[in-house]
């Protein structure tokens, strides 16, 4: 394996340098997948939302029946504390994260929220470039929120992605589009979708089936305050295939375009371009 970027995790009040273990055997979070995480960026000199993040990872954590051991405030400091501790103008990667040490007194299989335990880890990653990625259906679907936390960032819901991703690079596709378990389509396997087609821009409708993003939100309202017809909507895998263009949304890429669904072509559209030049434009303004 390659060896990690540069990276700095605060952990029980201080700053450790490196991948630094942090989970024994025994843990809840290691063993039983009871971990939560929210993820921003710093590039660029700015971290756009970085308090939304924060203030998400606290909700999941309540929704995995952990205890928030930290304010929003203190965690935005905290970050903004670790990135100085890399080199100017370095893209980097802002995760705080919360998990139980232990079970409950009277089942292993439930976390005990005062054993919850807080780190932040920071570390360089660069921002790929908005060349465009191809795409496809996944045989595999998103879980509804009866069967699986979808109202959190949760690790456990990552293998799912995860398989996702493997099952569509071996078909030569860089990532997925992703359906409920009626077939509407959800989001791709990492990040959220938007589409446009006859001068209507609309992404997949927040229902329960995956996690709304704060980047996703963001580029609504940005979209909305530009004036242009954005819509939340049910749309289905035909849809994305007869789009004008198709552009995804997330955290670790921001906006980018796609440029191929299954066997067609497509090129980056004057909405993808609108969205990510109102995106940089607001994450400079903040």
């Amino acid at each position: 394996m390659s060896p990690w970027s540069q990276t700095f995790t605060f952990l029980d009040g201080e700053w450790l340098e490196g991948n630094h273990p942090i989970f024994g055997a025994r843990t809840h979070g290691f063993w039983l997948a009871s971990s939560v995480f929210d993820g921003a960026r710093a590039f660029e000199g700015v971290t756009p939302d970085l308090d939304k993040h924060c203030a998400r990872l606290n909700r999941s954590a309540q929704s995995m029946c952990l205890k928030p051991t930290m304010s929003v405030e203190a965690m935005v400091t905290l970050a903004a504390e670790g990135v100085k501790k890399f080199s100017r103008g370095a893209e980097l990667y802002i995760r705080p994260m919360y998990w139980p040490e232990q079970g409950s007194a009277t089942s292993a299989v439930a976390p005990d929220a005062d054993s919850t335990r807080f780190c932040l880890c920071i570390y360089e990653t660069p921002l790929p470039a908005p060349t465009g990625v191809s795409i496809t259906r996944s045989p595999y679907a998103k879980p509804l929120a009866v069967t699986m936390p979808i109202d959190a960032k949760a690790g456990c819901l990552y293998p799912n992605n995860g398989r996702a991703l493997i099952e569509a690079r071996a078909r030569g596709f860089d990532n997925c589009l992703m359906c409920d378990m009626l077939g509407n389509v959800a989001e791709l396997a990492t990040a959220n979708v938007f589409m446009a087609r006859d001068g209507v821009v609309m992404t997949p409708a927040a229902n329960g089936t995956f996690l709304a993003g704060v980047t996703r939100q963001r580029v609504i309202e940005l979209l909305r305050a530009d004036g242009k017809d954005m819509r939340e909507a049910t749309l289905a895998f035909a849809d994305f295939d007869a789009a004008d263009e198709i552009f995804v949304v997330g955290n670790y890429g921001k906006v980018t375009p796609v440029r191929r669904i299954d066997g067609r072509d497509l090129q980056p559209g004057p909405f993808f371009h609108r969205a990510r030049k109102l995106y940089w434009e607001f994450a400079h303004a903040n």
